[in-house]
C-alpha cells in the first residue's frame, strides 16, 4: 500500500529530456548563453497565422501580433521575447507572407519551464484574448517535452491494458490453472508499483527520464513472470513428485531460486552498465531497471515462497483440466541439432549476421519532433517551419564568445563555411566571408556582461541535428583554431547531440567490460567451464543482430512506415542503441542461466555432454518459450505507442527476445555445446576448486517425505496439469 501512495502520480514528476552531456563544452555554451542571452536559446515558438487567410502584414494581424508579443514578455519567468513584427526578419516570416513567428525562452530548468508552459498554453493557443484576428499554435522544445510526455502516460495505460490480460491467457494456458497463473502476475504487480515508488523518490534528488516508466512496465511484467513462471513451476514439480509443501518449498527455492537469483544479477549488471554515462537518460533506465530486477527477485524469492507454502497443493486449484498431458516420446528438435551440430551452427551464425548488415550504415541523430503523432500541435507548427521559412529559425549553432577584437574576423571565417547560411553577431549579419549587414539596434542584445553572442544560421535544408548540421558544428569548432582568447564555446542542439555522441562514445568500453566481464565471471560460477562463459557472452550479443538491423532497415530508412504509423527522419536516436543493448542482452542472459542451469545439473548428475544439452533444452524450453512470449508481449504492447523512439523499443526488444529464445537458446547453444563436447565443460583444477567453493549452482532435490497433514482436495491432480510449464 505505501507503494501505491508513494508512486502515486510519479508521471508527473518525470522529464522529457536527459540526451545531454552536462560535462560537455555544449552544455556550458547553452548554460552561458541561457543565463546571458535568454532569447539566443528560444524553447516556445507561437505560429501566429491571420484568421480568414489573412496575411501576416495586414493592419489587423500585425497590431495584433506586436501586442501579442508585448503581452508574453511580461510574463513571469519568460525572457527573449523576439517576434517578426518587432524585428522585420524575414527567418521569422514563412515565404508567403501567411505565417510568422514569436520566440520566447522560458526560464529555469525542465520542471520549472514546463509549469509555466502549462500555466501559459491555456491563454495564448487559438484566439488570445485580445487577439482574435490570430490564430496561434503552440511548439518549440518545451511544448514537444510536453506533448511527449502526455502521449507516454496516454500510451502506457493503453499498453497495460493490452498486456496484463493477453499476459494471464498466456499463463493460464501454461499452467493449466487460475490459482498458479494469478501468482506471476501478482509478482509482476508487485515489482511495478514498488519501481514506480522508488522512482517518485528519486525524483526528489536527481532528474529521472518519462521513457523510464515503459521500462518499468514492461520489465516488471516480464522479468518478474519468467522468475515466478520458474518458481511456481518447480514447486508444482515437487508437489506431484510427492514433497510435502515445506520440502517443496526448500528445494525450490535451492534449485529454481538459485537460477533467479542468479539471472536478477546477470541482468542487473547488463542494466547498471547504464549508468556509466553522464546522460540522464540512460541512468533513469539504470535506476528503472535495477530496482524492477531487485523487486521482481525479491518478491519470487520472499513473498512467493510464502504464498506456495501457505497454498500447497491449492496452487493447482480451478485447473484447466483434471488429468495430466503426457508427451509421447519422440525424437525432437534438439536431438536433430545434436546430430549435425556443424549445419545448425553454420546456418544460424550466417543468418543472424546477415540480419544485421543494415546496422553498418547507421546514422546517429536525437529526437525531435517528428516522433510525436503527425497531428499533434507542436509537430504541426515544426512541420510548417520546415516546409514554410527559409531557414531554420531555432536550430542554429549558437556561439558564445569572449568579447573583444577578432570577433569580426571570426565571423567572417565561419561565414565561409560549406552549410552555413550568414552569421549574425553584434557588428552586423556576415555573408560569404565579409559583413553584409550593419548592426541594428537588436543585435546591442548580443553582448552582456563581457560575453558577445553569434548565431550561426544553417543553410536551407539543412536539419537542426542532420549529419550537415552535425559537420557544421564540428567545422565551426575547428574554426576556432587562432581565435584562442576569444574563448568560443558552440551550443545548440546539434552541438548538443556531438557532444552526446562523444559522451557514449567515451563510455561504450567501461560499459562493456562492466557487462563483459561480470556476465564471464557469473557463469563461470554457475557452470564451472571456460568455454561456456564465452559462448554465452557472444551468443548473447549475436542474438542482438537481427534486432539492430531491423531497427535501421525500418526506423531510419522508413520501410513499414506507414502500416507502423511514423515518420522516419534518416537517424536513430544516439541513445537508443545503447539501451536496447543493454535490455536485450541482459533478458538474453537471463534465459541463458535458466538453460546452463539445467544442463549444468544434468551434466554433474550423469558426466554426458550430449545427454546434459538435450535433458537441459528438454527441461527448460517450456518456461523459456512461455517467458519469452510472455515478454514479447509486453514489448509489443509498448511498441504500439505512438511515440517513435518507444515504438523502436518496444518493437525491437520483441524481436530480439524472440529470436535469442527460439534460434539462439534452442539452436545455436546446444549445436555449439555439442561441437565442443566434453571440453565444453572443462577448466583448470584451481579454478574448478574455485568455483565449486564459490560458485551458485542448482543442488539435487532432497528424498521427497509425503505431507503429514496434506490439503483435503482429492481432485488435485498429482502430476502437473500442463507439460508445457514442465
Amino acid at each position: 500500500m505505501n507503494s501505491v501512495i508513494i508512486g502515486a502520480g510519479v508521471g508527473d514528476r518525470l522529464l522529457g529530456g536527459g540526451t545531454d552531456d552536462p560535462s560537455s563544452a555544449s552544455w556550458r555554451a547553452d548554460s552561458l548563453l541561457e543565463r546571458h542571452f535568454p532569447a539566443s536559446s528560444p524553447n516556445l515558438v507561437l505560429l501566429v497565422r491571420g484568421e480568414d487567410g489573412a496575411g501576416v502584414d495586414s493592419e489587423d494581424v500585425a497590431a495584433q501580433g506586436a501586442r501579442l508579443a508585448e503581452r508574453l514578455a511580461f510574463e513571469p519567468r519568460v525572457s527573449g521575447v523576439v517576434s517578426y513584427w518587432q524585428t522585420g526578419s524575414e527567418r521569422l516570416r514563412s515565404a508567403d507572407r501567411s505565417e510568422a513567428l514569436i520566440l520566447a525562452h522560458l526560464e529555469g530548468d525542465e520542471d520549472t519551464a514546463s509549469r509555466t508552459y502549462d500555466r501559459l498554453a491555456p491563454d495564448y493557443r487559438g484566439s488570445p484574448s485580445g487577439a482574435k484576428a490570430l490564430d496561434v499554435s503552440l511548439g518549440g522544445s518545451i511544448a514537444v517535452q510536453q506533448e511527449i510526455q502526455t502521449t507516454i502516460e496516454d500510451d502506457l495505460l493503453t499498453a497495460e491494458l493490452i498486456a496484463l490480460p493477453l499476459t494471464l491467457i498466456i499463463l493460464f494456458f501454461v499452467f493449466g490453472g487460475a490459482v498458479a497463473a494469478l501468482l506471476p502476475l501478482g509478482v509482476g504487480v508487485l515489482a511495478i508499483l514498488g519501481t514506480n515508488a522508488v522512482l517518485r523518490l528519486l525524483t526528489e534528488v536527481t532528474d529521472v527520464s518519462v521513457f523510464a516508466q515503459n521500462l518499468t512496465t514492461a520489465l516488471g511484467l516480464g522479468l518478474a513472470i519468467d522468475y515466478a513462471l520458474l518458481i511456481v513451476r518447480r514447486f508444482r514439480e515437487e508437489l506431484h513428485q510427492g514433497a510435502d509443501r515445506h520440502t517443496a518449498v526448500r528445494t525450490t527455492l535451492h534449485t529454481a531460486g538459485r537460477a533467479v537469483l542468479f539471472s536478477a544479477l546477470t541482468v542487473a549488471v547488463s542494466l547498471a552498465a547504464m549508468l556509466v554515462f553522464p546522460l540522464y537518460f540512460l541512468r533513469s533506465f539504470a535506476y528503472a531497471g535495477l530496482s524492477v530486477v531487485l523487486l521482481a527477485a525479491a518478491a519470487s524469492l520472499i513473498v512467493l515462497p510464502a504464498v506456495l507454502l501457505l497454498l500447497g497443493h491449492r496452487v493447482d486449484a480451478l485447473s484447466l483440466r483434471r488429468t495430466p498431458r503426457r508427451t509421447r516420446s519422440r525424437v525432437g528438435l534438439v536431438e536433430r541439432v545434436v546430430r549435425r551440430p556443424a549445419r545448425y551452427a553454420a546456418t544460424v551464425t550466417a543468418l543472424l549476421v546477415a540480419a544485421g548488415i543494415p546496422f553498418l550504415q547507421v546514422e546517429f541523430g536525437t529526437a525531435d519532433d517528428r516522433q510525436l503523432p503527425a497531428a499533434s500541435e507542436s509537430r504541426l507548427v515544426q512541420d510548417a517551419i520546415r516546409d514554410g521559412f527559409a531557414a531554420s529559425s531555432t536550430g542554429g549553432v549558437e556561439i558564445v564568445v569572449r568579447d573583444g577584437k577578432g570577433i569580426d574576423r571570426y565571423a567572417a571565417k565561419i561565414s565561409l563555411l560549406p552549410n552555413a547560411a550568414e552569421v549574425d553577431t553584434p557588428l552586423g549579419t556576415y555573408r560569404d566571408g565579409r559583413k553584409a549587414d550593419a548592426a541594428t539596434p537588436a543585435d546591442a542584445s548580443r553582448t552582456a556582461d563581457g560575453r558577445a553572442h553569434l548565431s550561426v544560421v544553417p543553410k536551407k535544408g539543412v536539419e537542426d541535428v542532420s549529419p550537415e548540421s552535425q559537420r557544421l558544428v564540428e567545422d565551426v569548432r575547428a574554426a576556432g583554431a587562432g581565435f584562442e582568447e576569444l574563448e568560443p564555446l558552440a551550443g545548440g542542439r546539434a552541438a548538443a547531440l556531438v557532444d552526446s555522441k562523444q559522451a557514449i562514445a567515451d563510455g561504450l568500453p567501461a560499459a562493456a567490460l562492466l557487462i563483459a566481464g561480470t556476465s564471464l565471471l557469473l557463469v563461470f560460477l554457475l557452470t564451472g567451464s571456460l568455454l561456456i562463459p564465452l559462448l554465452s557472452v557472444a551468443s548473447g550479443a549475436l542474438s542482438l543482430t537481427a534486432m539492430f538491423g531491423l531497427v535501421v532497415w525500418v526506423f531510419q530508412d522508413g520501410n513499414l512506415s506507414g502500416p507502423l504509423g511514423f515518420t522516419a527522419t534518416g537517424t536513430i536516436e544516439a541513445t537508443l542503441p545503447v539501451l536496447m543493448f543493454c535490455i536485450a542482452f541482459g533478458l538474453s542472459m537471463d534465459y541463458g542461466v535458466f538453460l546452463l542451469s539445467r544442463m549444468k545439473e544434468e551434466y554433474d548428475r550423469t558426466g554426458d555432454s550430449r545427454q546434459a544439452i538435450v535433458t537441459g533444452v528438454r527441461r527448460t524450453s517450456g518456461v523459456i518459450t512461455a517467458a519469452a512470449l510472455i515478454i514479447a508481449v509486453v514489448f509489443v504492447a509498448i511498441g504500439t505507442s505512438q511515440i517513435t523512439n518507444t515504438k523502436m523499443l518496444g518493437l525491437g526488444a520483441a524481436l530480439a527476445v524472440l529470436v535469442d529464445a527460439t534460434v539462439v537458446r534452442g539452436l545455436l547453444v546446444p549445436a555449439v555445446m555439442r561441437l565442443g563436447g566434453r571440453a565444453t565443460w572443462w577448466a583448470p583444477a584451481p579454478l574448478v576448486r574455485f568455483q565449486r567453493r564459490f560458485g551458485l549452482r542448482e543442488e539435487p532435490a532432497a528424498t521427497p517425505e509425503r505431507d503429514p497433514d496434506p490439503d483435503p482436495d482429492p481432485e488435485t491432480p498429482t502430476e502437473p496439469v500442463l507439460e508445457t510449464a514442465k
